[in-house]
This record gives structure tokens, sequence and C-alpha cells, in this order.
């Protein structure tokens, strides 16, 4: 199974029981192991190479059908979904798979309140991925806290940086200083809030170059940029590239 780079609009979620290859995310490579789970959030860019023989599950779905309301669950959803690839011990990995069974089954039959189940289904399988992504994680009250407002950020970095970049404006959404948010970033990253920025407009901005066949001018706009020639300056000092550049060598 070969995937050339290319977005989704959608959640998608590729777990392997047995198997081999690589996965490019986000021009991150992972290899494809027993026992693992990837998962990529809209907007994301992969490309997959499979080998013959990998056995397990693909699962996709966006916003529409799956988005937990209630805290706990969403914050469970949120903080599992940023994390783009889990490898598990044999043990651990058997919960989920049980999981992932009883989703298929659904979707294949169809009963009676099938998506209901199917939430349901999720709601566990997110659960699980979140115990097992903080089980190394030792956290007192105030860092869980900053924990959470650092995943807030991240959050609105991905719908909002098109239109607003300024520190501030995140600080403000957030019920911070400016001084604080940037605390918050380091102790998280090791990176100021400006540099979370810049990461997420220039990782974007890549995203379009080598997954679509856009304009330069056109993703300038896209992402915020009315003056196209400020954007590629932009681009440059970040990257060592041009825009086109980038493209041409990387695509």
């Amino acid at each position: 199974m070969v995937e050339k780079i290319h977005r989704h609009n959608f959640f998608y979620i590729l777990t392997i029981k047995k198997g081999n290859g690589e996965h490019q995310i986000d021009f991150t490579n992972y290899p494809v192991n027993n026992c693992s789970v990837f998962i990529l959030r809209p907007g994301q860019v992969h490309q997959l190479l499979l080998k013959k023989g990998s056995k397990g599950y693909l699962m996709g779905f966006d916003a529409s059908f799956y988005s937990p309301k209630e805290q706990q669950k969403r914050k469970a959803f949120r903080e599992a979904s940023f994390n783009n690839f889990y490898s598990f011990e044999t043990q651990y990995f058997s919960s989920l798979i049980s999981v992932l069974e009883c989703i298929f089954q659904e979707y294949s039959n169809r009963e009676i309140m099938y998506k209901e189940y199917i939430k349901a289904n999720l709601d566990i399988f997110f659960i699980e991925l979140f115990r097992q992504s903080n089980k190394s994680n030792i956290l007192t009250h105030n860092n869980l806290h900053f924990q959470e407002l650092f995943d807030e950020l991240m959050e609105m970095l991905e719908i909002h940086v098109h239109d607003h970049k300024q520190v501030t404006y995140y600080a403000e959404k957030l019920n911070l200083t400016s001084y604080q948010l940037n605390a918050i970033t380091k102790n998280n990253s090791g990176k100021n809030c400006s540099q979370l920025i810049n990461e997420r407009i220039i990782l974007e901005a890549k995203r379009h170059l080598l997954a679509t066949s856009n304009q330069v001018k056109e993703i300038a706009y896209h992402l915020g940029y009315d003056d196209p020639s400020y954007f590629i300056r932009f681009f440059k000092k970040h990257t060592e590239f041009t825009p086109e550049d980038f493209r041409q060598n990387f695509k």
C-alpha cells in the first residue's frame, strides 16, 4: 500500500497489529511496526508505505461525527490526538484492538443505534490512548493545569493562526498575560509562544506546497499575508529555501 503525500480534512487513525513500512506525518518519519497506532488530525499531511502482509485497522471520521463535549472525554481526545505515533507492548495493545473490533462489527452490521455504539467505543479508545501516553508523566496539579493550557494553545493555533499571529491574542483568549503564556510554552516545549506561532505558519505553508498545486501567492493569501513577497522572505528566513525551491526539492 503506497500513498503519496496528501492531506485529509478528517481524523485518520491507522492501527497496525502486524506490519512493516514507513509513515511520514507532517515531515517527520515514523517506523511502521507491530502494535503501533498513527493519528492524523484534520489538515495534516502524510505519505505511507505499508508492506504486503500488514494487518490492522484504518478508520476515518470528522468532527461532525465524533467530537466529545464532556470535559474529561474532550481532554482525553484532544491530548491523545495531538500525538501522531504510539508504540505499545502487546499486553496493552490488545485492549485497543478489542475496541476496534467492536467498532468494525458495528459499522459492518449497522444495527439500530450503531453510530452511538461506535461513539461510545471511540470514547474508550481515546481514553486508553490518553492513559498510556500519561503513564510515564507524573504531574502535579499545577503542572497538569499548565499542560491543559498548552494543549488549548496548540488547538487554537491550528484554527486561528491564519488570521491571528500575535502572542497577545492567544494570551487574552486564555486569560493570561503574554509573560505567563511564554512561561508555559517554555516549560512545555522549550520555545516561546512567538516561536510556536512561526513554526505553525511554516508547517502549514509546507503542507500546502507539497500536498497542493496552489500558487505561492495563493498560499500566502491563505495564511493571511497580503504581500506575497513578505511571505516569501519569511519562509526563506525560517527554512533557507524560497517556497518554490522547497516545493521543487522536496515534492
